[in-house]
């Protein structure tokens, strides 16, 4: 006979690597149509103000990290990318909390939407990432770095929660 306590664990990360999972897809996807209609409907053309002096839709590509970092670079971010892709899959095996699944499959979505960049914009995946949201006080970036971005702040707050208590 199996322990009920154990069973319930494990149904409950089965659902949490779910949930990972679907932010990490519907992340990424939402990354790959957003910069095929920045290129489409924005490359060569001028910017779309879209809130007068606070956001434009600007296409831009970038050959660094997240918001245009340490350009020349390009194996380092292709490095670092295959290892948050590495970490989110060993982190999946026992996820503690819904905010910790959401924050890793944004992460994880954000990591793989650039590097997909890198692999099908430039030969040996050094291609440029495509930017195309521009706030004015800070560099043009895409979704997959707002992913990374609030992913990360989401672990932030997971990691600031009671342990053992749902989150």
């Amino acid at each position: 006979m199996s322990d009920p306590s154990r069973a319930d664990a494990a149904a409950r990360t089965g659902r949490l690597r779910i949930l990972l999972a679907s932010v990490a897809v519907a992340g990424y996807a939402l990354d790959r149509v957003t910069k095929i209609l920045a290129e489409r409907h924005l490359e060569g053309r001028p910017p779309i103000d879209l809130i007068d002096g606070v956001l434009r839709l600007r296409f831009a590509t970038n050959p660094g990290g997240a918001f245009g970092l340490f350009g020349g670079a390009t194996w380092l971010f292709l490095l670092a990318s295959v290892a948050v892709v590495i970490v989110v899959i060993v982190a999946a095996r026992k996820l503690p909390s819904r905010t910790s699944a959401v924050g890793l499959g944004l992460i994880l979505a954000g990591a793989l939407g650039n590097l997909t960049d890198r692999a099908i914009r430039g030969p040996s995946f050094s291609g440029e990432v495509v930017d195309f949201i521009d706030l004015h006080v800070w560099p043009v970036f895409n979704v997959a770095d707002s992913c990374i971005v609030v992913g990360a702040g989401l672990l932030l707050v997971a990691g600031f929660g009671s342990s053992g208590e749902e989150r």
